[in-house]
């Protein structure tokens, strides 16, 4: 009988988790692909053990979107919304471990569910989908070693920092918190164990490849790091850090149930490795001034510790119910539902404007094409198409071989690393750039476009550097100035 309850409660969470996927799916494709998603899918095409702007998990993913999916919008965030699905069912079980009822798994799962980091992570193919679950993975390997006794799960530990060292290097803080962890418990007595050691062992092993990536390249990665880090500070993304923890992180309304599973956890002997776990990271992202979204993959383990100290199944059933009529107001702010130039649009965008980087990246290909072919047709063998941001460069690789247009080159991120192209231009479609800047490296400057804005949404595109420049002669080679104009991005 225990075995059969048991499977109707994965059952149930699986059930829960392919409904948010469903959903995710279907509501995709409202706008299109994001600008960070643009870089991801030309990092995609040149797949690589190491990039500038992250670890390859995320590119190599989607490398295998595009070869079942193709370039459909909702096949590239199909492994993104379902690493969110996956996560929900974890923290379901997790829930479980913690004593939980089967109405406290739904509870957990509902509040994970509807975090606003969740649900972006769910609608937008990026590493802080997969950097989440594999937190939540790790989580829950360490309960099932708190419960059993049993040194192997060691092994499964070790894979997923692993897994996360190749997914995004912030892995690094939730790691400190778990040997931590392991000095202030009793599992230093797993010191001993030769598990714990081949864990930490398969751990290094997973993550060589990408070690020795950064090695060959002076740990470029650092150098991106530090750049956007301070320019993180420098306008202001690191100041609400605080607040972020109950606006971001995890839904207003689990605050709640997230404190009390803090409470929980905080009094419970069994689990003090999981406080730990919380608490390092915790303070490391607070002293390093770290955005307020890197802790959001502590919370689950905090929602199912709350949800499985709810005092009655009935109170559960209650929360899980309020929690999901409530979560619609975060999918309205976070997810692409809202028609543009609705009202529930503008609200949305004046607090997520990752949104409007999801538009009009076609149009702007087409203008590029637009000035493409006025350029006479010999001239053209000598043009390359220069952009100034990753999303520009992203946009050209992915719509413009429909109209014929060569590669994008650009000095942003790895893109720079890709050098500049196997053509000497004495022409260029410059996008990104500013005439002041472009007049001393060029004989000849000619403001050739606009970007397009056919629906009037400010964003960076149209707001920052709108207008694209076609260029000749220039006073130096291409090769010659590229050691001098990386930009990170």
């Amino acid at each position: 009988m225990v075995r059969k309850s048991i499977d109707r409660d994965v059952v149930l969470l699986a059930a829960m988790a392919a409904v948010k996927l469903v959903f995710h799916l279907v509501t995709n494709t409202q706008y299109g692909f994001h600008r960070d998603e643009l870089a991801t899918l030309a990092d995609a095409r040149h797949l690589d053990w190491g990039f500038v702007a992250y670890p390859p998990l995320t590119p190599f993913l989607g490398r295998v979107s595009l070869m079942l999916f193709g370039t459909s919008l909702t096949g590239f965030r199909f492994f993104a919304a379902l690493a969110q699905s996956v996560a929900m069912v974890v923290t379901g079980l997790l829930a479980r471990r913690f004593g939980g009822t089967r109405a406290a798994m739904i509870v957990a799962a509902c509040a994970v569910a509807i975090a606003p980091v969740s649900l972006a992570a769910s609608s937008l193919m990026q590493y802080v989908s997969f950097d989440y679950l594999l937190f939540v993975l790790l989580v829950y390997f360490v309960v099932r070693l708190v419960d059993s006794g049993d040194a192997r799960w060691w092994l499964a530990i070790g894979a997923a920092i692993g897994l996360g060292v190749l997914t995004k290097y912030t892995v690094a803080f939730f790691v400190a918190g778990l040997v931590a962890g392991v000095f202030a418990t009793p599992l230093r007595a797993h010191l001993r164990s030769k598990w714990l050691w081949i864990g930490a062992a398969l751990s290094v092993v997973l993550a060589l490849p990408n070690l020795l990536w950064q090695t060959q390249h002076d740990f470029i990665t650092l150098d991106f790091l530090k750049h956007i880090h301070e320019r993180d500070v420098r306008i202001g993304r690191t100041s609400h850090f605080f607040a972020d923890q109950f606006l971001v992180s995890a839904n207003l309304f689990t605050a709640p149930l997230w404190l009390l599973g803090i409470w929980t956890l905080a009094r419970s002997q069994k689990y003090r490795v999981l406080v730990w776990m919380a608490a390092v990271p915790l303070a490391l992202f607070v002293l390093a001034h770290g955005r307020g979204y890197y802790t959001a993959p502590l919370f689950p383990m905090l929602l199912a510790a709350g949800a499985a100290a709810l005092p009655h199944r009935r109170w559960a059933y209650a929360t899980a119910s309020v929690l999901l009529l409530l979560g619609v107001s975060a999918a309205l702010v976070v997810l692409p539902l809202a028609p543009i130039h609705s009202r529930v649009f503008d609200f949305a965008v004046a607090n997520n404007h990752d949104l409007v980087e999801e538009l009009g990246w076609p149009e702007l290909t087409g203008e590029v094409a637009r000035i493409w072919n006025t350029i006479p047709a010999a001239e053209r063998a000598q043009t390359a198409i220069f952009c100034g941001n990753y999303g520009e460069a992203g946009a050209i690789d992915l719509y413009g071989p429909a109209y014929g247009l060569p590669p994008a080159i650009s000095n942003v991120n790895s893109y720079w690393l890709r050098g500049p192209g196997p053509v000497a231009p004495t022409t260029l479609i410059i996008l990104g750039s500013e005439r002041a800047d472009l007049e001393p490296l060029f004989a000849s400057v000619e403001l050739a476009g606009h970007t397009p804005n056919p629906w009037h949404v400010r964003n960076e595109e149209t707001a920052e550097h709108p207008d694209i420049y076609l260029v000749r002669r220039p006073k130096q080679s291409m090769a010659a100035i590229w050691p001098r104009i990386r930009s990170f991005g």
